[in-house]
């Protein structure tokens, strides 16, 4: 039973993945259709009503929302990546003279971003203001891994596995019953359900598979990190362990010694102080 939830909340999972794609998808298709002036206020060049005030689109970014529609409907079939691949090319063309209106915008559009965060942020209780640095460091945290992310992928690093079900998945996913993407899922999963168990087994044995590939390509990613200096993107488990520092002594262990010593030094001053003195005594005696 454990194996199925888990087996549901990975397809639920995919899901949303699949229909975040498709959402990003729309999104670009209908970017194509509105004004100028839609892409400005729903940036957020003003402050949303009681949430803080957006950062202002940059020169580049304003002159990219003026010609994406002109380039889209010059060419309906285009791609969005090859529009902006278009538009950045004209962008580093342009003089310094054809820029300025875009950046001349930008700085009066940042000027009044810096008041009204003031506003803002004057208007805010301790609690609040304190909530929103905590949430800033979230965000920046998750742009972090992004980023890291990305950066693993650009430099080769393997997939991980896949899981018996996702390669069954794969393979029918065409062929599945359901007009939308969760129906599909949903009619995979049940097919799933019901494979027989030496059919099930075949995938099974892929997945296994898929595990040794897994372990024998990340283990050479790594050792190719390493030797590139790239220590900070190995695995947990897989980094080298650092040598223990050495115990510094602490402030009162420091004036101890020196005590020591001169506690010894004085018994020795004693001793010999006192074999001197038990000679003089000698002495006189055997004088006597």
């Amino acid at each position: 039973m454990a194996h199925f939830n888990l087996m549901t909340a990975g397809v639920s999972l995919l899901a949303k993945s699949f229909s975040a794609l498709s959402c990003t998808n729309s999104l670009a298709r209908c970017t194509s259709v509105h004004p100028v002036s839609f892409f400005i206020t729903s940036r957020g060049l003003t402050a949303q009503a009681g949430g803080p005030p957006k950062r202002p689109l940059n020169g580049y970014m304003r002159y990219v929302v003026q010609q994406q529609p002109t380039i889209v409907q010059q060419n309906p079939a285009i791609k969005i990546t090859e529009v902006i691949r278009k538009i950045a090319q004209e962008w580093r063309l342009m003089s310094a003279e054809q820029k300025r209106p875009f950046v001349e915008d930008f700085q009066r559009a940042r000027d009044q971003f810096k008041l009204d965060l003031k506003r803002y942020e004057a208007k805010l209780t301790p609690a609040e203001f304190e909530q929103q640095a905590i949430e800033r460091k979230q965000v920046m945290a998750k742009r972090k891994e992004i980023r890291r992310k990305r950066e693993m992928n650009s430099l080769g690093k393997p997939k991980r596995p896949r899981s018996a079900f996702n390669i069954y998945m794969s393979e029918h996913f065409v062929e599945a019953r359901g007009l939308t993407m969760p129906a599909k899922l949903i009619s995979l999963m049940d097919d799933w359900r019901s494979l027989l168990g030496y059919k099930k087994q075949v995938y099974m044995q892929l997945a296994e598979d898929d595990k040794i590939r897994y372990k024998n390509e990340i283990k050479s990613w790594e050792e190719h990190m390493l030797e590139i200096g790239r220590e900070d993107l190995l695995r947990e488990q897989t980094r080298p362990k650092k040598a223990p520092a050495k115990k510094r002594a602490t402030k009162k262990e420091v004036k101890a010694k020196p005590k020591a010593k001169k506690t010894a030094t004085a018994g020795v001053v004693k001793a010999a102080a006192k074999g001197n003195t038990a000679g003089k005594v000698t002495v006189i005696r055997s004088k006597k």
